[in-house]
């Protein structure tokens, strides 16, 4: 008995399956903020966790950065809205690094000056910006 490829010849090819159709495409990712929200203060503040991602808009009493209350990539931006100068504190137990420099603990922020407090690690933080020293 003959096998198929004897009966067809060998340059027998079949049809084509249908092509699959394409699945469907994944949704569209949320945009991210548009604006950075103020928190207006009027007086000494200490930053809260609520703050990741605002500006503290500060007119006198400096701003202190506190232990323990934010994670790694959290950030907050503060703006000096006064002819003064305002200190940014190190809170016990934080570390306060200016970006590009060796120095650590309090900085001074120049009248209107403005900043990003930058948690880097557990209580250890990095600020830089205009009018930061």
């Amino acid at each position: 008995m003959a096998n198929l490829s004897d009966l067809l010849g060998s340059n027998f090819q079949g049809a084509q399956g249908t092509t699959g159709t394409q699945g469907t495409t994944g949704a569209q990712g949320t945009a991210g903020p548009l604006t950075v929200p103020q928190n207006a203060k009027t007086a000494s503040y200490t930053l809260i966790a609520s703050d990741t991602g605002k500006h503290i808009s500060i007119t006198t009493g400096g701003v202190t950065v506190p232990a323990s209350v934010f994670s790694a990539g959290d950030a907050v931006t503060i703006f000096n809205n006064s002819g003064s100068s305002q200190t940014i504190t190190q809170g016990a137990s934080v570390t306060l690094r200016q970006a590009g420099t060796t120095n650590t603990g309090n900085r001074t922020l120049a009248a209107y000056g403005i900043c990003t407090v930058l948690c880097y690690a557990s209580n250890s933080f990095v600020i830089s910006g205009a009018g930061i020293s």
